[in-house]
């Protein structure tokens, strides 16, 4: 089996920064595309970014120039690096990974998600 475990959550005044964390662990013999994603009180969860592995990234635009996306394809790790955040930033944030794992298929998981709450 396959585990995302999240961390860096916390509480942050606007303006501030957060660096979260995602480790995958188990049994892994390839990983694709890692994602962010988060939701927040009342509303769907949305894609916050995308990195492959090669390394491209993509971002949603509300993110776009604050938030950077990295990975350690060694580590089986993903960040993100969160910069000048807003209320709105507020959310449970999800890593997600699509892992080639003890089936020889890609599967898609999910960590348990980690609070982030931007507040003055």
């Amino acid at each position: 089996q396959v585990q995302l475990v999240e961390s860096g959550g916390g509480l942050v005044q606007p303006g501030g920064s957060l660096r979260l964390s995602c480790a995958a662990s188990g049994t892994i013999f390839g990983i694709e595309v890692m994602t962010w994603h988060r939701q927040a009180p009342g509303k769907q969860r949305e894609l916050v970014a995308t990195i492959d592995s090669g390394g491209s990234t993509d971002y949603a635009d509300s993110v776009k120039g604050r938030y950077t996306i990295s990975r350690d394809n060694a580590k089986n790790t993903v960040d993100l690096q969160m910069n000048n955040l807003k209320t709105d930033d507020t959310a449970v944030y999800y890593c997600n990974a699509f892992v080639k794992d003890y089936t020889s298929r890609y599967r898609d998981y999910w960590g348990q998600g980690t609070q982030v709450t931007v507040s003055s």
